[in-house]
């Protein structure tokens, strides 16, 4: 298959800093985002330390392998989150979702509330589940999709990398087909686009134009957080498996 990714990371309107940090080894099929929290310093230092174990991660050939690799990148950034933390006498940590592609699979990794999405055959589908109270809730028939929407607790996460010494890593996986279009986003993004909103850009664009386009809504929109967008588009198989990213924005 040929693979084209796009990524791009912006402070947003409000902010002047950017606790985003993302990955991107489109050789190796492997893309993430981390949205830090902590505040200022200590928001950045938790998504580069994410941002970094997985861009330094040696990946096995082997799928299952390679999973449990990117996995264990994940806990070994959450020990060194939490030891940071402890030495500075604050609590930090990060969201993190990664995606990686092999062949004719794929996985999803995550933890938070920063996501994934599938688009196939037109329609877009949320492969992660938010890591977050208010999801909780609606899993336990405690609260209504209704109610959820405008919560005041609805970003209040349940589960993030660095606030404990050990942390669970939600994994899914599946097969590739050719023209799928993954995203993986910060909740920079999904905060002021709607999901439907995110598939029509994804259908009528290329990683590069849909990435760009997706940043700019989300400023048009006032952007009260930072934002972090990865697009990765699979293509009919060619003689290539992977080729360098559409192109990758460091602004």
């Amino acid at each position: 298959m040929r693979i084209d990714s796009a990524a791009l990371s912006h402070e947003g309107r409000v902010r002047t800093n950017n606790e985003d940090a993302y990955c991107e080894r489109p050789r190796e099929g492997l893309w993430a985002v981390a949205d830090g929290m902590g505040g200022h310093e200590n928001g950045e230092w938790a998504s580069a330390a994410i941002a970094d174990a997985l861009s330094m991660v040696v990946i096995p050939q082997p799928f299952e392998e390679a999973c449990e690799a990117i996995a264990d990148a994940i806990h070994g950034a959450n020990r060194r989150i939490w030891r940071q933390a402890e030495q500075r006498g604050t609590q930090m940590g990060s969201t993190v979702v990664a995606l990686f592609i092999r062949d004719r699979r794929f996985a999803v990794l995550w933890v938070g509330d920063s996501r994934a999405y599938l688009v196939r055959g037109g329609m877009i589908h949320q492969l992660s589940r938010d890591h977050t109270q208010v999801q909780e809730m609606l899993d336990r028939g405690l609260l209504s999709e209704a109610d959820a929407q405008d919560h005041p607790m609805s970003h209040v996460l349940a589960r993030a990398v660095g606030v404990r010494d050990d942390v669970e890593v939600d994994v899914i996986q599946d097969e590739v087909e050719p023209g799928d279009i993954f995203l993986l986003c910060s909740d920079g993004l999904t905060g002021q686009v709607e999901d439907f909103e995110i598939g029509e850009i994804l259908n009528l664009n290329e990683p590069d134009p849909a990435t760009r386009k997706l940043v700019d809504l989300t400023l048009d929109r006032g952007a009260p957080d930072n934002v972090t967008i990865i697009t990765v588009a699979v293509h009919e198989p060619t003689l290539l498996s992977f080729v360098e990213p559409a192109v990758t924005v460091n602004p």
